[in-house]
């Protein structure tokens, strides 16, 4: 398998491996942030899904989860390889220069924006369910309702915000795996 398939291919089993282990957590941390009626323990949440949903109910938008872990890290190391190339070739920097790290680095934020925000949009819908009822069959469920309702588009909401975090979030991810990577003798990316 080619090198730059390889940087696509293990991103993506090791988001959605971490994906797996981590969406019980999300799951709670949606929910807690979501509760606007009252402040209601974090124990009880736990319980009250335990009682309505069982233990599928933690893994509720789990595939979503697994997609967007994929793509997004599928989309950093695979964007950042491809712009790491243009940016050297079209600056004359070096492609372990930190300034065509750094600009590798904030266009693969933007792309993780593009390709993520979507998912985000349908995962947090389905993670922010009532415990009780679902409102969504599933992932095609939510993005057919959601696009039905608020249009296309409406999958970016918030995608500033989104990109705000991810740039910066990339950006100090890329610099430092560069520098272990240099600092440890290996090729870097």
């Amino acid at each position: 398998m080619h090198h730059k398939h390889l940087s696509m291919l293990f991103p993506c089993i090791t988001g959605g491996t971490g994906s797996v282990v981590g969406n019980p957590f999300d799951v709670m941390k949606t929910l807690a942030q979501t509760n606007s009626k009252s402040s209601v323990p974090l124990t009880q949440l736990v319980g009250n899904m335990y009682k309505d949903q069982g233990i599928q109910g933690f893994y509720r938008g789990v595939e979503v989860n697994i997609m967007r872990a994929c793509v997004l890290n599928a989309t950093k190391m695979g964007c950042y390889d491809v712009a790491k190339g243009a940016v050297s070739q079209k600056t004359g920097w070096s492609r372990k220069d930190p300034r065509t790290i750094f600009c590798s680095s904030f266009i693969a934020g933007f792309f993780m924006t593009i390709t993520v925000a979507p998912l985000d949009m349908i995962r947090t819908k389905l993670m922010n369910q009532p415990t009780d009822k679902k409102i969504y069959s599933g992932f095609r469920d939510c993005l057919t309702k959601t696009v039905q309702k608020d249009g296309v588009l409406s999958l970016w909401r918030g995608f500033v915000p989104i990109w705000a975090r991810f740039a910066p979030q990339a950006t100090l991810q890329l610099l430092t795996i560069e520098f272990l990577y240099t600092s440890c003798g290996f090729k870097g990316i």
